[in-house]
């Protein structure tokens, strides 16, 4: 049985570089668009889902955010969907963690850090 060499470390980082880069995920996303409303502070902005997780969102909407700002989102999530009876409505608190123009509106993606659903 021969053992293949291990790699070296001083060539690692440089290796690393070289190589695309590969994003990980931690749950599946759903591709959804869902009408979103958005608050940070004072300011209310409306949006539209792209594809939702359970860690995450990505949105479209007119407007760029700063990256790490907090914010706070509700959407109506459709019963087909959930396999509910009716929709349900869920307010979310999360953080901007990327932002990019996308032809004539911008992309947001946002964790979802804590979430509840709102009695109905």
């Amino acid at each position: 049985m021969t053992e293949s060499p291990s790699p070296n470390p001083a060539l690692a980082p440089a290796a690393a570089a070289s190589l695309p880069r590969k994003e990980v995920r931690c749950a599946v996303r759903f591709p959804l668009s869902l009408p979103l409303v958005l608050s940070s502070g004072k300011a209310e902005f409306a949006a539209i889902t792209r594809n939702i997780s359970a860690s995450g969102i990505l949105f479209e909407m007119d407007k760029t955010l700063q990256l790490g700002l907090n914010i706070n989102f509700s959407l109506r999530m459709p019963s087909a969907i959930l396999g509910t009876p009716r929709d349900v409505l869920v307010h979310c608190q999360g953080r901007v963690v990327r932002c990019s123009m996308s032809q004539s509106h911008c992309q947001v993606a946002a964790t979802i850090d804590e979430y509840r659903f709102a009695e109905q």
